[in-house]
């Protein structure tokens, strides 16, 4: 693989492992880095033999935000990022909609921009002594990645408040508690961990998974009559379009010693 790519892209199995690499600014986003994160996505998405991702940082960090050598440039000139960061929201929320599961494994830093895609992905995985946190306000700024919609919804209002408007980094170990991250481990277990999870994933891919994905992503904005409503008219699209028999008379014609029934 050339470490002068921005972005390293490797296959394992099913799964498509994607590789931030700029490890020089600790994989700060920047434009080309976005697009590339972006075009993969798209690649894995038209990959019919790809049925999850891994979300990974080259180097000492996860991913330490947008990169504000760029910002400060800007500022310098009287421009303002905000066309940039609309390709950040954008491939935070592409991350959060993606019909493919997707793992991130976060380590030495999350912060600002990285906890922002780290939360838009379905599970994350952090080695023991992460730093992770918001930090927008000790540089003056609002986040603009999907941190104030998203952080108080995946960490819970109490320590989302705190994160936010302190700026403060904690350790992957005290956030776990949250039950984000959903896994800390050692250093040197992060992408295995991330890899073995992503690939039980990739056993369960299919429309019902997407479709379920979608929901999640759907509902937690919607009032609860309408997110009711909504998951009903999905079911009944999904039932209509896929063979939904064909998998229930494979499990109920399984021997019973390998398969769990439910209550009816």
């Amino acid at each position: 693989m050339n470490d002068l790519e921005i972005l390293r892209v490797e296959r394992s199995g099913a799964v498509r492992v994607l590789t931030m690499n700029r490890p020089h600014r600790r994989n700060a986003l920047d434009a080309a880095l976005v697009d590339a994160l972006d075009q993969a996505l798209s690649e894995a998405e038209a990959d019919q033999e790809t049925h999850a991702v891994v979300l990974l940082g080259a180097g000492r960090s996860f991913c330490a935000g947008a990169d504000l050598r760029y910002f400060l440039a800007l500022g310098e000139r009287g421009e303002t990022p905000l066309a940039f960061l609309r390709t950040v929201s954008a491939l935070a929320t592409r991350l959060e909609v993606s019909p493919l599961p997707i793992v991130a494994g976060l380590h030495g830093h999350a912060v600002a921009g990285g906890i922002e895609l780290a939360l838009a992905c379905d599970v994350v995985v952090a080695a023991a002594g992460t730093l992770i946190g918001d930090g927008h306000v000790l540089n003056n700024l609002l986040p603009a990645g999907g941190a104030a919609v998203r952080m108080p919804r995946m960490l819970g209002q109490a320590t989302a408040r705190r994160l936010a408007l302190t700026g403060e980094l904690m350790p992957a170990e005290r956030l776990a508690a949250t039950g984000w991250p959903h896994e800390v481990v050692a250093p040197d277990e992060v992408g295995p961990a991330a890899l073995r999870i992503a690939e039980t994933l990739a056993r369960t891919h299919g429309p019902a998974q997407s479709g379920y994905k979608r929901l999640l992503a759907q509902t937690p904005a919607m009032e609860t009559p309408a997110a009711l409503a909504l998951e009903l008219d999905a079911f009944d699209a999904h039932w209509a379009a896929h063979d939904v028999a064909a998998a229930l008379r494979d499990f109920v014609n399984r021997p019973a010693t390998t398969r769990t029934e439910q209550p009816a």
